[in-house]
């Protein structure tokens, strides 16, 4: 059966389903994978070095895919903030119709976008947050639990929690995101009242993303508890698969708490494009989330899709309809 919500019905999608901004993984080849498969994919508009490197890999996507794509611009915190104002001038002039927006205050720039007609989706780690970005006119929000990979932000609230409490305040639809890779996450967040899943980490995961085979391996070997909070003396914190580096940079974190200089050689992206582009070598500070202890294998991303829509089929009409028609005990 078709998973019908009012994220596929505004997007004009086959599947609820949706691969988030991930730095040096948002490429326009996955992307388009992903919204090749039923789903939407989103290309990281701070992974290209320049607003005219985004406008290359925007123009690339639609040439791989006839289907709604989109893109994520995130606002966070810099010592060289990029030039945000371009980004969205070029996002705007090449017509895309869904951005994915997140990071701090983001005001201005859901504004222009909401004036330019654009579907936004703004990815928010509480329901304070995600009641301030409906009051700008966002049309989506999307639920971001502590076990995502990236910034969870500082109030550590899991989704279980999180997405009951966005259904019962919030009067616009909301997604999950974070610790999201399987069907039966599919069936339980539209059980807790949203309207579609959002998967970063699952994707890095696939044979259509461009990272380094060696991560890739590296993930399908991990557990969900391989990984590990940095830059939370920032606060900034970011979830990272748990290395070598990363365990120095919470070592140095606890001499010198909020000292940028003292991880800056660290958590610097150079390495992080490295690790995934260049040498496979894992030992860097890389975002990933708890999903990882979800992941056994590397298949494409359509098999993937598929797979998961036919598990969310699957345990809705048999194993919940099961349960539903279940002839009530006698009573004592």
């Amino acid at each position: 059966m078709p998973f019908r919500t009012k994220l596929t019905e505004a997007l004009g999608i086959e599947h609820p389903i949706v691969m988030g901004g991930m730095h040096y993984v948002g490429y326009a080849a996955l992307a388009a994978s992903v919204s090749n498969a039923g789903g939407i994919g989103f290309i990281t508009a701070l992974t290209q070095p320049t607003p005219e490197d985004l406008r290359k890999e925007i123009r690339k996507c639609k040439t791989l895919t006839d289907k709604p794509f989109g893109v994520n611009f995130t606002l966070l915190p810099a010592l060289q903030p990029p030039d945000y104002k371009t980004y969205c001038r070029v996002i705007i002039e090449e017509g895309i119709k869904v951005v994915e927006t997140a990071g701090r205050k983001p005001d201005e720039f859901i504004k222009l976008f909401k004036q330019h007609g654009i579907y936004v989706i703004h990815k928010c780690v509480q329901v304070k947050h995600a009641l301030h970005a409906q009051k700008l006119g966002v049309d989506c929000i999307s639920m971001d639990g502590f076990e995502c990979g990236g910034h969870p932000g500082e109030a550590d609230v899991g989704n279980w929690v999180l997405l009951p409490a966005a259904a019962k305040r919030l009067g616009i639809p909301f997604i999950v995101s974070g610790g999201c890779a399987t069907g039966s996450q599919l069936v339980a967040a539209l059980a807790l009242g949203a309207e579609g899943m959002n998967m970063g980490t699952r994707f890095m995961a696939t044979r259509d993303s461009s990272i380094h085979m060696n991560i890739k391996e590296t993930m399908v070997n991990a557990s969900e508890n391989d990984t590990t909070l940095v830059m939370r003396s920032l606060r900034n914190t970011e979830r990272v698969f748990k290395t070598e580096s990363a365990m120095k940079v919470r070592e140095i974190e606890s001499e010198k708490p909020g000292d940028i200089m003292a991880i800056r050689h660290l958590v610097t992206g150079r390495n992080y494009y490295k690790s995934f582009h260049e040498t496979g070598n894992p030992n860097s500070v890389w975002s990933c989330g708890q999903s990882i202890g979800l992941i056994d294998d590397i298949p494409t991303v359509q098999n993937l899709v598929n797979r998961i829509i036919w598990s969310a089929e699957d345990i809705i009409n048999n194993r919940l309809a099961s349960y539903a028609n279940h002839p009530p005990r006698s009573k004592l």
